[in-house]
């Protein structure tokens, strides 16, 4: 069975929906056709010359990053700098090119998942939870209709609060209608007033799911006009947002925390704050994070584990958190694992590569 871009792209996607992706982003396929044959696809942190040629010799027509190689938009490709070079190289060579960028660091079990089970934490929760990402619709049905309209609803992505599924609230009542001449009402007259027992049906979905969910309910419905509405919720998504925090296994003294997380995310070299009580509670965010520290704080985490701190932030810590900046690409070096896993689940046969070109732009003395 040959495997195209897009099934690659679908998997990836599906765990990390790009409606997740911050308004800055551009995650996403960037370069190539989706439609087009995949020979095989390679992981890395970030797209280089060097690592397009290693696509090339592995013959790996698809490169997944989590770094985008495009940000902002480019006017002219003329080889300037190594973004225009790498573009260029890449639709010469007919590299495909994708990221899959803060859509990753936005879901439960994603960049920053993968740096709290490497340092062993337990009870994860997302530190900042999204909000607005979520809707409820409501519709009405005929009794003898609830469970099939109940069915596509759920399978079409409704009902899921935390780790439950098949969530719905329904209730008993009557609607009231009249078609005319043109209709062919499922119940009642054409002509006439109809007062109709049904059942009201409200459940949840996340808002990038709309149109599957209203094509799932008017396929399965069986009016010819169907009631519904939908309303955007104010919620918090606890499996959506960013950073992370749990908690150690048990409590640890300064030293002996710093060096564990010098083990776990190797080539590490830390900046952090004085601190003076033991380490329990974790919070972290790949890549930079300290737009989350106000929320590490308030959630009375010991340390906040994240990259690019600048100087005049690490005053905030004021002994009441240590902060810990380990490095951009140490943070996240871990990340094209995730993605790597995902495609040889799903694809067992199919080629795929971790990249091994070190793409981190610092080197240190």
């Amino acid at each position: 069975m040959s495997i195209r871009i897009s099934d690659i792209v679908f998997e990836i996607e599906q765990f990390a929906p790009p409606a997740y992706q911050e308004s800055y982003d551009n995650a996403g396929l960037i370069v190539g056709n989706s439609s087009d044959i995949c020979t095989g696809a390679l992981f890395t942190l970030d797209i280089t010359e060097q690592v397009i040629d290693e696509a090339i010799q592995n013959n790996c027509n698809l490169i997944i990053a989590h770094h985008p190689i495009l940000f902002t938009p480019i006017k002219r490709l003329t080889g300037k700098n190594y973004v225009e070079r790498c573009i260029l190289k890449a639709i010469k060579n007919n590299i495909y090119l994708y990221a899959a960028h803060t859509n990753a660091d936005n879901v439960l079990a994603g960049v920053n998942d993968e740096m709290a089970r490497r340092l062993k934490l337990k009870n994860l929760e997302i530190l900042l939870p999204k909000t607005k990402i979520l809707k409820k619709i409501v519709t009405f049905v005929p009794a003898s209709h609830l469970q099939q309209v109940q069915k596509a609803l759920f399978d079409a992505g409704c009902g899921h609060i935390g780790n439950y599924d098949s969530c719905s609230f329904y209730a008993e009542g009557k609607g009231t209608f009249r078609g005319n001449e043109n209709t062919n009402p499922f119940l009642g007259e054409k002509g006439k007033l109809s007062v109709e027992p049904e059942i009201r049906i409200e459940t949840i979905f996340e808002a990038h799911k709309e149109n599957q969910v209203i094509a799932a309910l008017l396929n399965a419905h069986p009016y010819e006009e169907v009631a519904y509405d939908i309303y955007l919720l104010e919620n918090k998504h606890p499996r959506v947002g960013s950073g992370m925090i749990g908690e150690l296994e048990n409590e640890m003294d300064i030293k002996s925390f710093l060096q564990k997380v010098k083990n776990t995310f190797p080539e590490t070299v830390i900046r952090y704050t004085p601190y003076d009580k033991p380490i329990k509670k974790v919070a972290l965010c790949g890549g930079s994070g300290s737009f989350l520290l106000p929320n590490a704080i308030q959630k009375e985490a010991d340390v906040f584990i994240s990259s690019d701190f600048k100087y005049h932030q690490f005053f905030d810590a004021e002994n009441k958190i240590m902060i810990v900046d380990i490095g951009h690409f140490e943070a996240e070096q871990f990340t094209p694992q995730i993605f790597y896993r995902i495609i040889k689940n799903k694809f067992p046969n199919f080629v795929a590569l971790l990249s091994k070109t070190n793409t981190n732009p610092i080197k240190y003395l």
